[in-house]
């Protein structure tokens, strides 16, 4: 048995920041997508992926997990995640998958359309829709606020998932899954992340009405709630040294999570052993309760 205090880095992080959208190898420790751990049993085999913002972090480890459990993957990025993009595509292919990038930005209601499209076409259809886009930065104070990031944040984490989920929707067959990515945040909010808060707890109601039109159209729609995850988000998130060093120490595990940790879950809730589970909100938090 593995200790899960002590699985992976369990140590205080270095300080360091970075601009958003972070970028993996900038990052140290690099987090640990999977690559060289993560086993597929055939679980996805067939299936048909797009993962928004699966570049880097908790997109790669599921891009990875899912082409080495079948699945054909796409993924959508910034244009200025190409480098990271290309990497996670990489893993794709040797899984002897069929990998496609599309860049640009999800806040724009025609590339969100057009990379549903694209994909659907490329693969001859889309099963599996994995909305895990997001964009979060520090607050010093409500006060402090600035409308800009303000709009960034809900545009990015809500307009982008509902553009998103809207193009796909129509066509997903009986058998499709739609899996956000939402947050310990949506429910233990926290002020200095007060908007990014507010947008996974939105994004949990998106889940659970979705879930009640899909179901009858034998779609399913769940939420993995990730707690305190180590991806280029982190560092691009403005806070100061300290906070980063001390990322993830305040969870039962006393640690904070690798994206590689969160691939089962996914993996999970888009095979069919989760065939009676929709409308769901998974934890995967190092102990921290809902």
């Amino acid at each position: 048995m593995t200790d899960p205090r002590h699985a992976h880095h369990d140590d205080r992080f270095p300080g360091q920041a970075q601009s958003q959208p972070g970028q993996t190898a900038q990052m140290w420790p690099e987090p640990d997508h999977g690559e060289s751990s993560y086993q597929g049993h055939g679980r996805l085999a067939g299936r048909r992926a797009l993962i928004t913002g699966g570049d880097s972090g908790i997109g790669r480890a599921v891009a990875i997990a899912f082409a080495r459990e079948g699945a054909d993957v796409a993924i959508a990025h910034m244009p200025e995640e190409q480098a990271d993009a290309d990497e996670t595509l990489r893993f794709v292919t040797e899984a002897d998958r069929s990998a496609m990038s599309l860049a640009g930005d999800l806040r724009n209601e025609d590339f969100a359309i057009k990379a549903v499209t694209e994909a659907r076409q490329a693969f001859g259809g889309l099963d599996t829709l994995v909305l895990n886009a997001g964009y979060q930065h520090d607050i010093d104070g409500f006060a402090n606020l600035r409308t800009d990031e303000m709009r960034r944040v809900f545009q990015t984490n809500l307009e982008g998932l509902l553009f998103s989920a809207r193009a796909a929707f129509a066509e997903l067959e009986p058998g499709a899954s739609i899996i956000v990515t939402a947050s310990i945040q949506s429910f233990n909010p926290s002020p200095g992340l007060i908007d990014y808060a507010m947008t996974k707890a939105a994004q949990v109601a998106f889940v659970k009405a979705l879930a009640e039109e899909a179901g009858p159209r034998g779609v399913r729609v769940n939420a993995v709630a990730p707690g305190p995850i180590w991806t280029p988000l982190i560092p691009g998130t403005g806070w100061d040294e300290e906070k980063v060093r001390a990322f993830g120490t305040d969870t039962p595990l006393g640690r904070a999570g690798q994206p590689a940790e969160l691939a089962g879950a996914y993996v999970y809730l888009a095979s069919d052993e989760s065939s009676y589970v929709s409308g769901a909100i998974l934890p995967v938090t190092g102990g921290k309760a809902l």
